[in-house]
């Protein structure tokens, strides 16, 4: 990525693309990439948020107090954390990555929640998560012979 400038535009380069922007554009922009970058996103019980410095929070929709949040260093965390999880978990299962007390519940119910991840809520006592992906069906397949 190139980015050149003169006082009148902004030319910017990104894969052998180039757009040419007005100063004005360009702030909007930046703010608009600032906005996605540090975005907060709110499911029914829970949410989750970029933040600067590249960490996800997830944390119980409208809750204040850090008790109910989980910090990770990146979203790329919770992915290996789903990752690791078997195909259905609970939280004796997200206990054992050294997640404790109700943020366990809170994190089942995030990854149930969030879009980014093929899993469901089976089970809600106790609470447990289902990977979609990875579920087999059961169901066999009839052939339809036509007469």
């Amino acid at each position: 990525m190139t980015v050149e400038s003169d006082d009148e535009a902004i030319v910017i380069t990104v894969g052998g693309q180039t757009c040419e922007l007005t100063r004005s554009a360009a702030a909007d922009l930046q703010e608009a990439i600032g906005s996605a970058l540090t975005e907060k996103r709110e499911f029914f019980r829970t949410a989750g948020e970029y933040r600067k410095d590249g960490s996800y929070v997830v944390s119980r929709r409208g809750a204040d107090s850090t008790g109910n949040a989980k910090v990770f260093t990146s979203f790329e965390e919770l992915r290996r954390l789903y990752d690791r999880l078997p195909d259905e978990f609970t939280a004796d299962d997200v206990g054992r990555t050294g997640i404790t007390g109700s943020r366990r519940h809170m994190i089942i119910r995030h990854l149930g929640e969030h879009p980014g991840f093929d899993c469901r809520i089976s089970s809600r006592n106790p609470l447990t998560a289902e990977k979609q992906s990875t579920r087999v069906d059961d169901r066999k397949e009839v052939e339809v012979v036509a007469d």
